[in-house]
């Protein structure tokens, strides 16, 4: 890594998980100086990236034997934990090896306690943002594990995100992410059900709108990701309800919660209410949809 006055902060990164996600970051990476080379199962993906400027590698040790940051982007702590000791291996001593994924906890602390084990630094620092934030480098990281590793990891993560919090230890990163979408999943059926009714009461969309957003009802899910078309140009109701971030991804969050909640004896009454509803939207055929595409499915009920 470089880091001398007058001089750009480079450094070797190898990223792993090139999907959805993780090509926007792995080339917003490139396009801020550093060497990047990636890795992914998907021969699609690693065109898409390579189109994007991300070096190629034929494999994921092959990705990571030179480089001095290491970042995951994968879907599941499954695939984390099957793919890590590979990685600790091939990798220089001293590495550090940021995950992004959205994983348990537990898997998140796992992951940090074999990287330790291999003589890696290491970093859990899952995402908000959805795919736009990925593209537009917008994206809020939350992290945990030591102050060093968050201290080198920093101004990688800034050339990915506009905001970077360090939460605290060990899978404080992943405690942070779970618990902000289980505001967000029972935030936007409020507020899906708040549009709903309105409707049977005659009260227009945008008369809602123009009164929640400045009065007590405003929050996220209402003034940037509004669930019906027309008060905010941006949202995915105005395209369809193609996803910026899928049904099927903010139910698999809302488990997490609630695998934690029960982990740690926390009652999480809405938490609970919110998963069963997007399990149900998902089981109807909706797992592709953005996830305020459930105000269709809430229409529905009687």
């Amino acid at each position: 890594m470089k880091s001398n006055q007058g001089e750009a902060f480079m450094a070797k990164i190898g990223f792993i998980g090139l999907g959805n996600m993780g090509a926007p970051m792995a080339a917003n990476l490139a396009k801020a100086g550093h060497a990047v080379i990636g890795f992914d199962l998907s021969p699609a993906a690693l065109e898409a990236a390579r189109a994007k400027g991300v070096a190629i590698a034929a494999t994921a040790a092959e990705a990571v034997a030179d480089a001095e940051i290491v970042v995951t982007m994968l879907p599941s702590g499954k695939h984390v934990m099957a793919v890590t000791p590979e990685l600790f291996a091939a990798a220089q001593p001293g590495t550090l090896f940021i995950d992004s994924s959205t994983i348990d906890v537990a898997s998140a602390r796992a992951f940090h306690d074999a990287a330790v084990a291999a003589g890696h630094a290491s970093l859990d620092a899952p995402v908000s943002g959805g795919v736009g934030g990925a593209e537009a480098a917008t994206l809020t990281f939350m992290c945990g594990g030591a102050a060093a590793a968050f201290a080198t990891a920093e101004p990688i993560l800034a050339a990915m995100g506009k905001k970077i919090v360090h939460c605290g230890e060990a899978g404080a990163g992943q405690a942070a992410k779970i618990c902000n979408n289980m505001i967000l999943g029972i935030s936007m059926i409020g507020v899906c059900e708040a549009f709903v009714l309105a409707e049977k009461l005659g009260l227009s969309h945008q008369a809602l709108y123009d009164v929640a957003s400045t009065s007590s009802g405003q929050c996220w899910s209402l003034t940037t990701y509004c669930p019906v078309p027309g008060p905010v140009p941006a949202s995915p109701a105005n395209r369809d309800y193609r996803p910026g971030f899928s049904a099927a991804l903010m139910l698999k969050d809302l488990k997490l919660s609630q695998e934690a909640a029960e982990q740690a004896g926390a009652p999480t009454a809405l938490g609970a209410a919110a998963t069963a509803l997007y399990a149900a939207f998902e089981a109807d055929g909706h797992a592709g949809k953005d996830f305020s595409g459930i105000i269709e499915w809430v229409r529905t009920r009687t």
